[in-house]
């Protein structure tokens, strides 16, 4: 039985010779068709941990100052981080525990420190999460941790 040739079937095959014939130039475009190489890893294991300090304060007092958080930096941080930190300014919202969106100034505090070292660290990070918390009447002083990979 002869096979007839529809316009379909010959738009398929045309686009399948074309995709043979052109992915052998395709492949030679992106280079010589082995994997990317991959970056070499460097550094140890450590722990990156960066906690979120709101600067309003709830009662209506005034905002936390840049002073006001570096010397609690100096007073609860520095002890127990004396190998370096990091502060960065920020801006940020959150929703609070009445449901209300709060916009306003904040800090970043970068801590870096060996993975080996994380358990004994934990309870000092609690420690200064609670301190901000109490000394600015914070409902909150927001916590994230990373396994990372640091040289220095």
């Amino acid at each position: 039985m002869p096979v007839r040739i529809t316009p379909t079937r010959l738009a398929t095959a045309t686009a399948g010779v074309l995709l043979a014939a052109g992915a052998p130039a395709a492949y030679a475009a992106l280079g010589d068709g082995a994997p990317p190489p991959r970056a070499a890893v460097r550094g140890e294991a450590f722990v990156e941990t960066r906690l979120f300090f709101g600067t309003e304060r709830p009662d209506g007092g005034p905002d936390v100052t840049d002073q006001q958080f570096m010397r609690f930096v100096d007073r609860h941080v520095t002890g127990s981080f004396p190998d370096g930190l990091t502060v960065q300014d920020g801006r940020g919202q959150w929703r609070d525990a009445n449901g209300t969106i709060e916009r306003e100034r904040s800090y970043e505090l970068i801590l870096l420190y060996p993975a080996s070292q994380a358990k004994a660290r934990d309870p000092h990070i609690e420690r200064v999460r609670d301190a901000y918390k109490r000394a600015y009447a914070q409902e909150a002083v927001a916590r994230l941790d990373d396994p990372v990979r640091a040289d220095f």
